[in-house]
């Protein structure tokens, strides 16, 4: 009796709670990629000029979107010819639109024009203002001759070249 009792008080909520929405499809093509890469390598021009390199063991990029999924990355950044950044991660998520990009796992940046070396599991670049920045509570490594500095709460500007942590700092410099 207590069964059934528990099954007739239960039964009409499941069957209210359960519509089929009828008339509207399943947009597919929001999760399925249109496009799958293996072993890419992307080259991004601008006025005749190479922007960007990116090999990555996967590229996923979906129909009527401006993301891109991307695996096992190595990048490298260009300015008239010229090489500015290079790096690696396990995986970047892009939105070319808003110019976000979220990189993550033993992500390794460097910094030719500044000689510095970025190590972090989590970054996000804006591409429009120009700056990096880790999660609150992420920590960052950052190498740069013979000074190393680990923090957390890192923001970096890509305009002025300047660096913080709003959470705790360690780190070495050596002189001679």
């Amino acid at each position: 009796m207590g069964t059934r009792f528990l099954l007739l008080i239960f039964l009409p909520f499941l069957f209210l709670s359960c519509s089929l929405k009828e008339g509207e499809d399943l947009d597919i093509e929001n999760i399925v990629p249109e496009f799958v890469f293996s072993n890419a390598k992307m080259t991004r021009y601008e006025n005749n000029s190479v922007t960007l390199e990116l090999n990555a063991e996967t590229i996923e990029q979906y129909k009527n979107s401006s993301q891109t999924f991307a695996k096992d990355v190595e990048f490298s950044s260009y300015e008239k010819n010229k090489l500015v950044t290079e790096g690696s991660c396990n995986f970047i998520g892009a939105n070319t639109d808003s110019e976000l990009y979220s990189l993550y796992g033993d992500i390794e940046i460097y910094s030719k024009d500044q000689n510095v070396n970025f190590f972090a599991d989590e970054l996000k670049w804006n591409g429009k203002t120009e700056q990096l920045v880790g999660g609150k509570s992420d920590t960052v490594r950052i190498e740069k001759d013979n000074t190393v500095i680990i923090g957390s709460g890192f923001a970096a500007s890509g305009v002025s070249g300047n660096f913080s942590f709003s959470g705790s700092v360690s780190g070495d410099i050596e002189t001679e």
